[in-house]
């Protein structure tokens, strides 16, 4: 399907699709200590705070053009954190062409466009092994929108505003609108895979794999960082005090940690 700009905003009333995207990100760090792991969920805790993850959402708003109606956060103890902006209808109804073209979205700043019936929220969940010496922290957000703007425009936002070692997205057209002459939409853009709004210079630092039902309109996309450098994955150390054996097996076990959260299944102790 190829509409021009024109076709998709003659709509009949408001545009009734609605437009879910699930970001989802992951974050290895070796702790081997509970020492360690505690001090890891304490810096988590603090560095996605509710308040932080509250400005960020915030920036989302502002990028898919919505205004924030009302804002729901709490810090959960021991640790975690989630927050739930509802967001309704921007100001402006004409739409930015280039918000049709499969390409990454700015970071903040003002896309006003027509936006209704939507929200956006974060869960967190810091995790920890208490005999394997890994910590996970997981993000979760769901962009759900009502209006012409694809919420992957805010996708590339998201991604830099986390670091993060895996990532699972999932985008997701459902329901239909109807153009002024009755006849049924049920997507009003072109996409043929979620990397398409990820730029260049974040695609080439990661493994992809896409999994796409173009006719049901899902689109899914994984990522995993290509490059592995052990500095990035100790808590509380320095690669330069481990001696090489130790070094190997923290290597062999965050690798492995990295594989089955990517591949969505456990995977044998041994690697090939």
């Amino acid at each position: 399907m190829s509409l021009t700009p024109e076709q998709r905003i003659q709509l009949h009333e408001f545009n009734n699709l609605t437009k879910s995207l699930s970001f989802n990100m992951y974050d290895i760090c070796y702790t081997k200590t509970k020492e360690e792991r505690e001090k890891y969920i304490e810096y988590i805790d603090e560095q996605y705070s509710a308040e932080r993850l509250t400005h960020i959402l915030q920036n989302v708003a502002d990028i898919i053009g919505a205004h924030v109606l009302n804002i729901a956060k709490q810090d959960y103890v021991p640790q975690g954190a989630s927050v739930t902006v509802l967001v309704s209808e921007g100001p402006v109804v004409e739409v930015p062409t280039e918000q049709f073209e499969e390409s990454p979205g700015p970071l903040p700043d003002n896309v006003v466009v027509q936006l209704d019936k939507s929200h956006i929220t974060v869960h967190t969940y810091p995790e920890y092994h208490p005999n394997e010496g890994i910590s996970t922290f997981r993000a979760d957000i769901d962009v759900s929108t009502c209006g012409e703007i694809s919420p992957l425009k805010a996708l590339h936002y998201m991604i830099h505003s986390f670091d993060t070692d895996i990532m699972t997205i999932d985008y997701r057209v459902r329901g239909f609108t109807r153009d002024v002459n009755g006849h049924k939409l049920f997507i009003d853009h072109d996409i043929n895979s979620i990397q398409n709004y990820i730029p260049d210079e974040i695609k080439e630092q990661y493994d992809m794999i896409d999994v796409n039902i173009y006719q049901e309109h899902i689109f899914h996309t994984k990522c995993k960082l290509k490059e592995f450098d052990l500095s990035n994955y100790l808590f509380g150390k320095r690669k330069e005090d481990i001696e090489p054996e130790e070094e190997k097996e923290i290597t062999e076990r965050l690798q492995k940690e990295m594989d089955e959260i990517f591949y969505g299944k456990n995977m044998d102790d041994h690697r090939h």
